[in-house]
């Protein structure tokens, strides 16, 4: 197997990683343009929070700063999203992992489907994980 046929190979996740992220993506508070957007490029907190976040149809919601990063910030501990680096530590902007790219493949076009959107249970579940951060 060379190099470039294994790039182009997906990672296999454990079931129930998928399962955690594909409900804390749906359960966030994110549109799926903002997942498209983060696939090809980087993207600063400070495009998401606010009425700028809003603006651009990244958000439901207009958040607070703080609001955003605790967001974002859970979206990478599900294994989501990762923070940019650069030549002095790590920055304000985020980008979509292997994991959030099969995720946003397979809700491409589906955003406004009755599947997409989050149950009570999704819910109930994804608040159940953030709160107590179990691992799976």
């Amino acid at each position: 197997m060379n190099s470039a046929s294994s790039m182009r190979q997906t990672i296999q996740y454990p079931a129930q990683t998928v399962q955690r992220a594909d409900c804390a993506m749906r359960c966030s508070p994110f549109y799926l343009k903002l997942f498209e957007l983060m696939m090809t490029e980087s993207i600063s907190l400070k495009e998401i929070a606010g009425l700028r976040g809003v603006n651009q149809l990244f958000t439901r919601r207009s958040l607070s700063e703080i609001g955003a990063e605790n967001e974002l910030l859970w979206l990478i501990q599900v294994g989501l999203l990762r923070r940019e680096v650069d030549g002095q530590g790590l920055t304000d902007s985020f980008r979509v992992t292997p994991l959030g790219r099969q995720l946003v493949h397979r809700w491409r076009g589906l955003e406004h489907t009755k599947d997409y959107r989050p149950t009570w249970i999704d819910r109930l579940y994804n608040a159940w994980q953030r709160w107590f951060r179990l691992p799976l």
